[in-house]
């Protein structure tokens, strides 16, 4: 039986560093015995002379034509390994101690911004550090030098400030290069106003980096007079063209669909689509419009909701009444301890606190007995059928709102999820019809216990019309299907389906590429694997919600890396699918990260700190709301170290 042959290993053969090659190639051997270059201190892995030639060849060819074999060669190899041998000065060395307190000093600053604290945060972290690091430290023989490196770090408010500021426009330079590289981007925009009453302008962009999909401030545009469309327009092509990013680039717009921002002539979309060379796609917010559907609910069951929350606030606004609810629910071993306060602002409010009442409802009941308080409709069984309808159907819209708000999520899923939920509420509506109520598991109950007559073709309208709403609605989402889904299903796209107008694609390429794509299955094959690993991520979402584990959801990969991935990985010669995929990657369903943005302004600019300028207000939240990192080294250099103050 023919034996084995043993693989050669080059640690077998003994090879050790030659010293021609010092003058020949510009290395020297280190520590290690192993070759490293003089000139950009690159180890190699081996001491074989082809591997080291190859280096010098390739990489210091200006040092080879500069400096020939012979004298000039071996008086610059000479001067190389004499600027190495020689120890560092105190000058150096306390340039680079200065540029690493800087750099520290950045950090901290980065930290403060991002938590959306104040900037005199920065001398009681200082002086935390310092007494933490006095026991921490005790034993140490350089106890005295660690402190003073300590102590010399700047951190007063003005550094941080200026420290923010710095960081803020790394990051916008960094962003305007990729912008500047992609074939595509996406705007979303919203105003509000914080509390000095200055309205504000949140500019996303959404666009495909080298390194995947970005969802990036661009600005936040404080508007001093009037916000119309016209006045919200100026500022945003102002921003983009101040970064000098072609307008042109722009293929989709999603707005929350107010008046100043859609109007046919005067709105913001109008007046940017007459600056654009070429159509663009416009939406109105994914999210706003859902609860834009939820307003179709009954005068009688808006009462229900109303009734509950003036409930809440008279237990919850009087201080003693409100001691007083908290301990009796103690001692009742209640599953809540208290009552929620509804938001209007925040989405999933109304749901969490009618989920709670309903929780709470005896307790309530007794609670307001005790203190001579009568409400007539918490006894009347008609008001309590609606107020349970009303916390069963709130809670699928709750589910539905989740899955439609995150980053990560691409327009085509998000359309999903909205027609699954129209489908739904077809399948809610048999349930009232068939009298299972197997999905309104609250109102079965109180039927079960209380043997009610549900008025079944009462809630089961209610339905139908919250599905008429649904069926109007998301229409530019409805008429854009076929473009959206290519990003997921390319081999079953057809190409006079799909919408080319915003993207500038060659018809003719595109239809020669898609072709062979289908016909080859080592691509092909990649947009199965793709729906396999699309299948594994939502049953991890899945199994996630049921344990209510939202925060274990953002650690989990985003669906949009994992399409990016596949495309990037297809070859430059499919370029027209490439395009029109990063095109449709890059598009904006909803305006959640603007609203996102405002509620930490509003948490960052407060009563305490209204004289935070417009320039420091924008500097914290990119910081905040950024996937970009600050390049700490070179902004540290660009400025000259100084002591704390």
């Amino acid at each position: 039986m023919a034996t084995e042959k043993k693989q050669r290993k080059t640690e077998d053969e003994n090879r050790e560093f030659k010293v021609e090659w010092t003058e020949a190639f510009a290395f020297t051997q280190n520590l290690n015995g192993l070759p490293t270059c003089l000139i950009c201190q690159e180890t190699l892995a081996h001491n074989k002379k082809s591997n080291v030639e190859r280096h010098f060849t390739t990489k210091h060819v200006s040092f080879s034509v500069n400096y020939p074999v012979g004298e000039a060669r071996k008086k610059a190899v000479e001067e190389l390994r004499k600027s190495q041998e020689k120890p560092p000065s105190v000058f150096s060395y306390r340039m680079q101690s200065s540029n690493n307190v800087n750099i520290a000093s950045f950090v901290v600053s980065q930290e403060i911004a991002k938590r959306g604290k104040p900037y005199t945060d920065g001398e009681y972290i200082k002086s935390c550090f310092i007494k933490a690091s006095e026991e921490l430290f005790r034993d140490f023989k350089n106890k005295a030098d660690i402190l003073r490196k300590i102590k010399e770090l700047p951190l007063s408010a003005k550094t941080v400030k200026d420290r923010t500021v710095k960081m803020s426009s790394n990051i916008t330079d960094q962003q305007v290069e990729d912008l500047k590289l992609a074939s595509a981007l996406s705007i979303a925009v919203d105003k509000s106003c914080h509390i000095n009453d200055t309205a504000q302008v949140s500019l996303f962009v959404r666009f495909i980096s080298p390194t995947g999909p970005k969802e990036e401030l661009l600005g936040l545009l404080p508007l001093k007079g009037q916000t119309r469309g016209e006045d919200i327009a100026n500022a945003v092509i102002e921003c983009i063209e101040k970064h000098h990013i072609p307008i042109d680039k722009i293929v989709s717009v999603s707005t929350d669909g107010a008046e100043s921002m859609t109007g046919v002539r005067n709105g913001f979309v109008a007046i940017l689509k007459e600056k654009i060379s070429h159509e663009i796609l416009t939406y109105h917010c994914i999210l706003h419009q859902e609860a834009l559907c939820v307003q179709t609910f009954p005068e009688e069951i808006c009462k229900v909701m109303e009734l509950v929350i003036n409930i809440i606030k008279s237990i919850i606004t009087k201080a003693l009444h409100h001691r007083q609810f908290q301990e009796f629910l103690f001692e009742m071993e209640s599953e809540y301890a208290d009552l929620l306060l509804h938001n209007r602002v925040r989405w999933l409010s109304r749901g969490n606190v009618l989920k709670h009442f309903a929780f709470l409802l005896t307790e309530v009941k007794a609670f307001l007995l005790e203190k001579g308080v009568h409400y007539p409709e918490l006894s009347d069984d008609q008001w309590i059928q609606k107020f349970y309808f009303m916390v069963d159907v709130m809670s699928h819209l709750n589910q539905l709102n989740r899955n439609l708000q995150g980053k990560g999520n691409t327009i085509f899923s998000m359309l999903e999820e909205v027609i699954s939920f129209e489908n739904k509420l077809s399948l809610f509506a048999q349930d009232f019809e068939r009298e299972t109520l197997i999905h309104f598991p609250s109102l079965l109950k109180h039927r079960q216990e209380s043997n009610s007559d549900i008025d079944i073709c009462y809630f089961k309208t209610t339905l139908l019309n919250m599905r008429e709403a649904f069926l109007h609605r998301f229409q530019e989402f409805r008429d854009s299907k076929a473009t959206l889904a290519f990003v997921k299903k390319p081999l079953d796209a057809s190409v006079t389906e799909l919408n080319f107008s915003p993207f500038n694609i060659d018809i003719g390429d595109f239809e020669m590429q898609l072709l062979d794509l289908k016909n080859k299955e080592l691509w092909s094959s990649k947009f199965v694997r793709l729906c396999a690993d699309m299948e594994i991520l939502e049953k991890n979402k899945c199994e996630l919600s049921a344990r209510h584990r939202w925060s274990a959801l953002k650690d989990l990969e985003k669906e949009d890396m994992l399409i990016f991935n596949t495309w990037n990985s297809i070859p430059d010669s499919y370029h027209q699918l490439k395009k029109l995929a990063f095109a449709v990657l890059s598009l904006f369903g909803s305006t959640y990260l603007c609203e996102q943005s405002f509620s930490s302004m509003n948490l960052i600019k407060s009563r305490l700190r209204n004289r935070l300028i417009d320039e420091n207000l924008e500097s914290y939240l990119k910081l905040k709301t950024t996937t970009y990192k600050p390049d700490l080294p070179k902004l540290s250099k660009e400025m000259q170290g100084h002591c704390s103050h």
